[in-house]
């Protein structure tokens, strides 16, 4: 306990940083998922092919190798950002191809008669997509979504190696400082499951709301 609340202040730093890292980068995810998805149900071939292609690349893509990419090779083509705006563009570019998979499903669960209804009614791909598909779609992803945003919670311990604050960083102070590694990852561990779990309630009571009647 004594790792606790002698370090309490540096815990909430790395726990902060973390829900930080969380929230920016599950924004950026969901944003460009968004994109992806409506390109790769898009009538425009080459909108297809640029969906294809992005979530082809990033879903092979180990995370690690990303974040060097991003922290180590942006900056030598002159973009200098913070360490964590690279560590957010990194989570979040990442995780955008899954949400963009998770969203494609869910569009491929409304029938087609549906689309076809709207476009009969002169609607635009876009306010199809928007007004009529998505709606739809969205009641049956709200549990995936809710589970790639948890995995995205804990991958963002990789920024820790690449000098961003974040929880799983802080053992590396609490080993130098000769306190017990066991305790501190116990501690660590409590943090990511406070938010891990808050995510899950958040998604869990929109499943509720919204989602499909089981």
């Amino acid at each position: 306990m004594d790792v606790l609340t002698d370090n309490f202040s540096l815990y909430g730093k790395g726990f902060l940083g973390t829900v930080e890292l969380t929230v920016y980068s599950s924004a950026l995810a969901l944003a460009l998922g968004f994109l992806m998805a409506s390109f790769r149900v898009a009538p425009v071939g080459s909108l297809r092919v640029l969906g294809t292609v992005w979530v082809t690349v990033l879903r092979n893509t180990p995370l690690t190798l990303l974040f060097f990419a991003v922290l180590l090779g942006l900056p030598r083509f002159g973009l200098v950002l913070p360490f964590q705006l690279f560590a957010v563009l990194a989570l979040g570019c990442y995780t955008s191809a899954f949400i963009c998979e998770v969203l494609r499903s869910g569009i491929n669960t409304v029938p087609t008669g549906q689309g076809e209804a709207a476009r009969s009614l002169g609607m635009t791909f876009g306010q199809t997509l928007s007004e009529v598909v998505l709606p739809q779609a969205f009641r049956s992803v709200i549990p995936p979504v809710g589970s790639t945003l948890i995995a995205l919670a804990k991958n963002s311990a990789i920024a820790g190696a690449f000098s961003v604050t974040e929880l799983l960083g802080t053992y590396r102070t609490l080993n130098e400082l000769g306190y017990s590694i066991i305790w501190t990852f116990i501690w660590i561990a409590v943090g990511y499951l406070i938010i891990t779990l808050t995510i899950s309630a958040l998604f869990n009571v929109m499943e509720k709301r919204w989602g499909v009647a089981r």
